[in-house]
């Protein structure tokens, strides 16, 4: 009898509890008891660079108007998981990082790797032999040598895999990181040359893949994890350095005859592949072609883009994005590089640098992509190493000269994100009422919410952060972008 009336007791009592949380957070609303939102700002003409600029009380929200401006966060409604934001570790950030002074290195390490004192990055690329970002071309094996017995990464060990090992140790001792290759060895393409397009030779398929599998196991064995790989750089590009073409059958044929098989059987199913790796423009297509077929689509992780796609202003193509998204939503989406090209020393601290990487990432992940990977973390002050004169900017910039660094505005819009929005996050829903502000947000996995909103207008622009039944008053300045944080 005791027992039944101890039972009872605590059924009853359990059934309050419940009762009283129902009341404290009704359903369909977000608790902000207690919270306040922290703003950090980067703003055009003053000294902001990822600075907290002052915490705002929430209020009860009204109903707004259609003259009031306002971002109106809806966080019961989630969609896509963080996976990572970061820079592709390259043969030439590797070169200029080596260059510089011994504390220059440790501030590029922690600028960009440490989670507290820099922006916090979690993702990085490498390149799988030679790049146009390499100061001379290489492969990993001898002339003809179709078995492999040759294959050896000594070339990368003195200055791109140190690189690699000194980021992750600066993130913490973990960081995504996906190979890319731009061409295979010049004898297993039908021009005989590592440059300038080409194909893949029938004969030589089997071995191609194999290396992807020599590739991944050599960097294991350095106390490098390869997290997943992309099939080809831009295989629609014939350029005139480091490229191979493959049309959207030919590489759906070699991921689903070759790559896949060859990937699978080797143990290292767990690597994540990733087709396409090109621009926004012919990404639904590819992405049909390879996905629309079960036999080549269960090998595959997701489908990687870039940003190079024909555009004019910002006119980019984000509803490709989203297109791809609906249509294969158990698919990921993942953006493997983005820079701005023509590099000009006197440009380095033009605005719309930044302004570009902030309307790409905000739109980007708008439309459902997992991950933002820019291009180079370092360059030298000709934008380079680059052995066909490719020159582009990076967020960093080394001026080797005088061992100086320079900070783009790139560095801090991407820090908005890096810093702010952690792996693991889930994007939720999120609205403008005016189409000159741009915003996104994710929860993360400590329950803070994240806010980010980009105004690259002329004008600052008051608004109303609206948050379930809550509200802030916050200003968007002219030519900037904030970080909101609920904590």
């Amino acid at each position: 009898m005791k027992k039944n009336k101890l039972l009872y007791s605590l059924l009853f009592t359990g059934s309050c509890i419940a009762i009283c949380q129902s009341f404290a957070q009704p359903a369909g609303k977000y608790n902000l008891r207690n919270k306040a939102v922290t703003v950090y700002t980067t703003a055009s003409n003053t000294n902001l660079k990822l600075s907290a600029t002052g915490a705002l009380q929430f209020k009860d929200a009204v109903q707004p108007t259609e003259t009031e401006i306002f971002v109106y966060v809806d966080p019961l409604h989630t969609f896509q998981t963080m996976l990572g934001i970061g820079g592709a570790l390259t043969d030439a950030a590797a070169e200029t990082l080596a260059k510089l002074p011994r504390e220059k290195q440790q501030e590029v390490l922690k600028a960009y790797y440490d989670k507290k004192d820099g922006i916090g990055y979690t993702l990085g690329r490498v390149n799988m032999n030679s790049c146009d970002f390499s100061s001379d071309m290489y492969t990993y094996v001898d002339e003809k040598d179709s078995s492999l017995s040759t294959f050896n990464i000594k070339h990368d060990k003195q200055y791109k895999l140190p690189l690699i090992k000194q980021a992750i140790a600066a993130a913490g001792g973990q960081l995504t990181l996906f190979a890319s290759p731009w061409s295979p060895p010049a004898w297993m393409k039908s021009n005989n040359d590592i440059l300038h397009g080409g194909k893949l030779l029938q004969q030589y398929k089997q071995s191609w893949a194999n290396y992807y599998v020599k590739f991944i196991k050599a960097y294991a064995k350095e106390g490098v994890p390869v997290w997943g790989f992309t099939v080809q750089n831009e295989p629609m590009a014939s350029q005139r350095w480091e490229s191979c073409v493959y049309t959207a059958e030919e590489e759906r044929d070699f991921i689903k005859q070759y790559l896949g098989p060859t990937i699978e059987k080797a143990g290292l199913s767990n690597k994540k592949l990733i087709a396409w790796d090109h621009n926004r423009d012919l990404l639904p297509q590819r992405a049909s072609v390879i996905l629309n077929d079960p036999a080549a689509a269960k090998y595959v992780w997701g489908i990687g883009y870039h940003w190079y796609e024909t555009w004019t202003g910002n006119a980019m193509q984000f509803d490709n994005v989203k297109r791809v998204k609906e249509s294969f939503p158990n698919k990921n989406l993942l953006f493997t590089e983005g820079c701005i090209e023509r590099f000009n020393f006197d440009s380095i601290y033009n605005w719309k640098l930044g302004e570009k990487y902030g309307y790409s990432m905000i739109n980007d992940f708008n439309a459902g992509t997992v991950g933002w990977t820019d291009w180079n973390i370092l360059l030298d002050e000709t934008g380079g190493p680059n052995h066909v004169s490719n020159f582009t900017f990076s967020p960093i910039m080394a001026d080797t000269r005088n061992g100086q660094l320079l900070y783009t505005n790139c560095y801090y819009y991407i820090g908005h994100l890096s810093k702010f929005i952690h792996s693991g996050a889930k994007r939720v829903a999120v609205t403008t009422n005016r189409d000159k502000l741009l915003a996104t947000s994710f929860i993360n996995p400590d329950g803070k919410l994240v806010v980010v909103v980009m105004n690259a207008t002329n004008e600052p622009m008051p608004y109303h952060l609206i948050i379930s039944n809550k509200m802030v008053e916050a200003n968007s300045l002219a030519h900037s972008i904030s970080t909101l944080v609920v904590e």
